[in-house]
């Protein structure tokens, strides 16, 4: 089992349409998915029409209140589970600063998941924020997926991201966190300036940069108020497509890593 953070400090680039679309995606394929919501605004979780639960988010595991397989709940998607979040989620970062292992207490909670192996791969989808849930999904991941905009500042975003990293790799929290993969969002072909930010990233970060580009459609912003992934909403679109190509790439890349023998 994976952990992937799906985490940019910015919002309004793309987390949680690609943590919903890859994760259906991914099931699609044959894989087992768990999205972990992270986010108190719950996007992901009305993204699959579950926006009414409440009382199920990572607030009591998180806490130590219950184990988190206790709020793993199925999705109409099949392979695909989702633990929700809800606004009791806002309130959690007070809770765990005052607590001693307030940087590791997501990756103590995600440990009966690593112990049973359920799962091919736990999505996690971060807010836009550097607060304490963020930072406590960097240091229970295995590797970061971020998303960037196809705009002016992207680069800069990205700066930020290392920089994050790094000060989470030198706190003793998690010491293997990298960058596994930049997915570049919202690319408009009729522009010079998309062209020109995703050859800077290339430049800059090379095969981090996956081949595969998202398109900026209509449908991808549509789909989330339907309850449905692009995947169910438009499945022979432009951006079903895409999500497709990603998830077959983000595989590849997986099974590429997994198969190279340790120094």
């Amino acid at each position: 089992m994976k952990i992937i953070a799906v985490a940019n400090q910015k919002g309004g680039v793309g987390k949680t349409t690609t943590s919903v679309n890859l994760g259906c995606a991914l099931a699609e394929a044959g894989l087992r998915i768990l999205i972990i919501d992270l986010d108190p605004q719950g996007n992901a979780t009305s993204s699959f029409g579950l926006q009414e639960l409440e009382g199920e988010s990572l607030y009591d595991p998180l806490l130590g209140g219950v184990s988190i397989t206790e709020k793993i709940l199925p999705t109409r998607v099949d392979r695909v589970f989702i633990v929700p979040a809800d606004l009791d989620l806002a309130g959690v970062e007070v809770e765990i600063a005052r607590m001693e292992n307030h940087l590791t207490r997501l990756a103590d909670t995600l440990a009966p998941l690593r112990a049973d192996d359920t799962f091919d791969f736990v999505l996690l989808d971060c807010p836009p924020s550097l607060g304490i849930l963020m930072t406590n999904a960097l240091a229970a991941a295995d590797e970061l997926l971020t998303p960037i905009q196809c705009e002016y500042f992207a680069l800069e975003g990205l700066v930020k991201i290392v920089r994050i990293i790094e000060q989470v790799r030198d706190s003793g929290a998690n010491d293997r966190l990298e960058i596994g993969g930049i997915v570049m969002t919202m690319f408009d072909s009729r522009t010079n300036l998309s062209t020109q930010v995703v050859a800077d990233v290339r430049e800059h970060f090379g095969a981090r940069v996956y081949d595969t580009v998202i398109p900026r459609t209509v449908r991808l912003s549509e789909a989330p108020s339907f309850g449905k992934s692009i995947l169910e909403y438009d499945s022979n679109g432009t951006g079903a497509r895409a999500y497709r190509a990603l998830a077959k790439e983000f595989v590849q890349r997986h099974e590429s890593r997994d198969s190279t023998p340790p120094l």
